[in-house]
């Protein structure tokens, strides 16, 4: 798939996340992990994984409001749980959700390490649906 935030100046086209499939149901991306992706210990940064959830969900939420007439779908909570270190791979991230309704919605991602597949990290993030008033 595309990347729809490749050669754009913002936050997420630069921390090397590349969405693999998105629908209204889920949504999927990749990152290959290097130094720049490190905290001081040598492991990967929790904000690594927090962009990753953070992204995937609002990606699919987006959609689906826009599918709703909406404008799209901003986040307002990311409740992500650290469980596996890791240093180096590739790490994937799938989001699917759990409510969506008029107002909110609520996704879940889990990541994944492609080399053996064990669940690193785990979140959950709440968005708010937007219309093109609400900014």
């Amino acid at each position: 798939m595309e990347n729809p935030f490749e050669g754009q100046p913002n936050f997420v086209s630069r921390s090397g996340i590349e969405l693999t499939d998105a629908s209204v149901d889920h949504c999927e991306g990749r990152v290959v992990i290097g130094p720049d992706h490190h905290q001081p210990y040598g492991v990967v940064h929790g904000g690594v994984y927090c962009t990753l959830i953070e992204t995937l969900a609002s990606t699919g939420a987006a959609l689906w409001a826009m599918e709703q007439g909406m404008a799209g779908a901003m986040g307002l909570a990311n409740k992500t749980d650290f469980l596996r270190a890791t240093t180096e791979g590739v790490l994937l991230g799938r989001a699917t959700p759990i409510h969506r309704g008029r107002t909110q919605q609520l996704w879940q991602v889990d990541v994944t390490r492609d080399s053996d597949g064990k669940l690193v990290a785990q979140g959950q993030v709440r968005l708010q649906n937007v219309t093109k008033t609400d900014f």
